[in-house]
Order: structure tokens, then sequence, then C-alpha cells
């Protein structure tokens, strides 16, 4: 039987290191299926045949499910304990990884998806917890470090990795590819950190403010996903939606806030700290998700990349975050954290105005330098927020803080995927409608004729040409847009006081 105690049992040797290897890979695992569906986005749509923009509810349903099960860790950890719900977890994710895997429709792989989700969400957290309770105290500041690289370095092989197996062997494989590693993290768990498992304690869950969470935000990502097919507003079951999620949230709050033991302490907004830099972590984070979703499949859709092109290009921001993290790290101790996120919301808001020139007929190094010089921004970013926002709360708000944080900015990027790629729908309709009429004329034909076409084939080239630059000028809107994002992102940061006080490591989760 388990060792249950507040007092953990750490390891030494061997035993040591494999069990830290296991909890790495988890966690590798998990924030790398963030990423690596991006590129393969195409792949997968060509296959079950849906258009690419319903493509993307592959992402969203993955991250809103990791959202929702946020609230929930902490009661299950209480529950079970962490290495139960750890090893749980991780059998979750393994089967919905596999079913995902066969699946043959969108309903099919969403509902997947949403499994998958579920089963992650809390396996991050509880891979930070139970890796400083493996380590001694004096060195736990190297568990920490050994838990952030393998969340730094898996963006950065997402969607290499990705667009290699889709491009290879088949899209399944972005799916596949888990099974081995969740079987290994799964036989280190239950051989080694059984003597590290957490002590039991009373819990109770919001099961009312939980399902008004569920419910609001299924509702709104519905909304969301399903509104520009079906013409918006003047469609029935979309109003009806933004109706229940509009009902549902104004409810759900409501009730949390008069909640002894609430799902989502929303009573942490009252520091102005923590409400000034989640607003501003929900701007700047979705903004950043959704560009990353999108430049893959414009590289493949419209420029003739191929799945691993897409993802080396894309793999670029990973790589400079991780070189100026040690950088950032280092800063944070010594000068505001306010200025060190405007500072980085401010340089991606730069790297995106750079992506306003791009055309069809860029070359890879064009495509790959902003993305590179996006990534060093990221750390600036990322690491000043948290410390901004929990060092405003009280010591004993900290998990609920965490947690909504993490919860939001999850959230963020799952609505901000929907938005944008409607609007880039949209706005490569409204550019296709203007060249048309631009391009569609007899001296175009007469160009093309002299050029070698024959009659019959300067119809469709002209729509191919016209198709691929509409998809380019939507991009510079889409990034144009972004880098507007990121600037109001980067002056909301300054609402908020500058913070009184450090975080001890670990405390974000």
């Amino acid at each position: 039987m388990a060792t249950q105690s507040e007092q953990p049992v750490t390891l030494s040797g061997l035993p040591l290191l494999l069990a830290a290897l296991g909890l790495g890979l988890s966690n590798f695992m998990v924030v790398l299926d963030t990423t690596i569906a991006n590129v393969s986005v195409p792949h997968i749509s060509g296959a079950i045949g849906v258009a690419p923009d319903q493509g993307t509810w592959i992402i969203t349903s993955y991250s809103v499910a990791e959202a929702v099960c946020v609230p929930l860790t902490g009661f299950l950890t209480a529950r079970f304990g962490s290495v139960k719900l750890f090893i749980g977890a991780l059998i979750g994710f393994a089967l919905f990884s596999f079913l995902c895997g066969i699946s043959t429709s969108l309903p099919e792989i969403v509902l997947f998806r949403l499994g998958q989700g579920f089963c992650g969400g809390p396996l991050m957290p509880i891979t930070q917890t139970l890796m400083m309770r493996i380590f001694p105290k004096e060195r736990q500041g190297q568990a920490l470090g050994i838990w952030s690289m393998t969340t730094v370095t898996a963006p950065i092989f997402g969607p290499i990795l990705g667009g290699v197996l889709s491009d290879n062997w088949s899209w399944h494989w972005i799916f596949f590819v888990n099974l081995p590693v969740a079987i290994a993290c799964i036989a280190a768990a239950i051989l080694l950190l059984r003597p590290v498992e957490t002590a039991l304690r009373p819990a109770r869950i919001d099961r009312s403010g939980l399902a008004l969470l569920v419910v609001w935000i299924a509702a709104l990502q519905l909304m969301l996903d399903l509104g520009h097919d079906r013409d918006w507003f003047n469609n029935h079951l979309i109003i009806a939606l933004a109706v229940i999620a509009a009902v549902g949230f104004a409810v759900f709050c409501a009730w949390e806030l008069t909640e002894e033991h609430p799902a989502v302490n929303l009573r942490v907004f009252r520091h102005r700290g923590f409400t000034a830099s989640v607003i501003a972590l929900a701007f700047a984070f979705g903004t950043f998700f959704t560009t990353a979703v999108i430049i893959p499949q414009w590289l493949q859709a419209d420029l003739g990349y191929t799945a691993t092109w897409a993802g080396y290009a894309t793999a670029f921001t990973g790589v400079s975050a991780l070189l100026v993290a040690p950088i950032a790290a280092n800063l944070s101790n010594r000068v505001d954290a306010r200025f060190l996120v405007c500072f980085g919301v401010l340089w991606l808001g730069a790297t995106s105005l750079l992506r306003t020139h791009w055309f069809s007929g860029a070359d890879f190094w064009t495509l790959a330098i902003p993305q590179l010089l996006q990534g060093v921004g990221m750390p600036f970013f990322f690491i000043s927020i948290t410390t901004i926002g929990l060092s405003a709360v009280d010591p004993d708000e900290l998990e609920s803080a965490a947690g909504l944080m993490s919860f939001l900015r999850t959230l963020s990027g799952a609505v901000g995927t929907s938005i944008v790629t409607t609007y880039w729908d949209n706005q490569t309709r409204a550019a296709h409608s203007e060249l048309v009429g631009k391009l569609n004329t007899d001296d175009t034909v007469a160009t093309l004729q002299s050029q070698g076409f024959d009659p019959g084939s300067i119809t469709g080239q002209i729509e191919r040409l016209v198709g691929t630059e509409a998809s380019s000028l939507a991009t510079n809107h889409v990034f144009l847009v972004s880098a507007g994002m990121f600037f109001v992102a980067a002056m909301l940061i300054w609402a908020a006081p500058k913070p009184a006080r450090q975080i001890e490591p670990g405390a974000a989760h």
C-alpha cells in the first residue's frame, strides 16, 4: 500500500533519475499535444472530409477540455492522491490518444480530443508537484529547472514532430506516438512513485458551479465554432447558444461569488494586480496562440509547404525562447516585472508587424526570421506576468489564483482561435471578391496568353492566383490586428501595482 504523508519521502540515485525522467516525459507529452496538431490540420481535414476551418476544432476542443478540468485538479488530488491521479490521468490520456488516432470523422475526433484534454489537464500541475516532492529541498531548484525545460522545449518539437509524422507516416501517428511514452511513464510511476503519494484529505466539490462552468463555456465555444458556417445570428441555434452562454456566465459568476467553497474562486479578482495581469495574459496569449494555429495552415494551403517544412518554420519561436529564458529569469529578480511584461508583449507586437509584409512568393527565411525573433519576447512575458498576478493575492489564495490564471490562459487560446479563424476566412473572401474584379480583365487574359497559357486554362490560372493572393492579404490583416492586440495587452499591465514580493518556485501550479 502506498505511503501517504504530508512530509514526502524523497528519492535518490537511480530511482530519482528514472522518476524524474518519467515525470518530465509526461509533462513534455501533454505540452507537446498543444502544438503537434497545428501543422497536421490540413492532413486531418483532408482525410476526414471537412474544411480547414472546421479542422481547427481539433485544437480548440483539446484546449477547452483542458481548461475546464483545471478547477477539478485540487479536488481530485485531495480525494485520490497525486500519484494515483497521475497514473489514472496518464491511462486516460493514452486511451483517448489511441481513439483519436483511429477516428474516421470530425465528431469522433473532437469527442476524443475532449477526453484527451480532460485527462491531460491535471498532468501539468501534478508533474510539477511530484517533481518537487521527489527531490530533496536543497535540490528543488534543479527539479523545477528540469520540469521547466520540458515545458519550454515541447512547443519546439511539437510542430516538427507533427509535420514529420504527417508527411512520412500519416496524421494518425501524431496521436499514436503518445502510447509508448505514456506506457513507460505509467510503469515508472507504479514502480517508483508510490512512496511519495500525497495524503488524502477531506474534499468537497462545487458541483453546481462546475456544471454552470461547463454549460456556459461549451455554449460559447460551440457558438464561435459553428457561427461562421451558420450565418451567425441569423440562425436560431446560434442565438440559442449565445443566450445560454450569456445567462450561464451571469449565473455562474453570481453563484461562485456567494458559494463558500467555489469551483473557481472569483474573489481573487478584487486584487487589482491579479485582474490586470489576467486580462493582459488573456489578450496576449490568446493572440499568440491563434497565430501559431494560422501560420502552418497558410504555409501548407497557399505556399505549397509540406507539414514538415511548416513545422520547421514555426518551431524557431521555441528555439529563441529557450535561449533567452535564463536571461529573463535572472532579470525578473532585479527589474520591475511590469516593465519586463510590457517589453515582452511589445516585442511580440513588433514581430507581428514584420509578418504584415509576408507575400505568396516569400522564401523560407523571410517567414522563419520573424518566428525566431518572436521567441525572444516570450520568456519576458510568461515568467513575469505570473509574478505580477500571484504576488498580488493573499498567500492562502495562491493555489486558487494560479489555477484561475491557467484556466483563463488556456481558454483564451481556444476562444481566440475560433474568432480569428472566422475573421481570417471573412478577410479572405473579401479580398477574393476585390481581386477577381481587378485580375479578370482583358489585359490579364492577354498577358497569360502571351506566356503560353491556352484559353481553356486561363480562367483556372486566374482563380488559383486570386485565391493565393487573397489568402496572403487576409493573413497580413490578421497580423496587423494581432499587433494591435499585443500593444493593448502591453499597456494593460501598467494597471497593476508593482509586485510587493517574490513568488516561491513552484507556486504557479
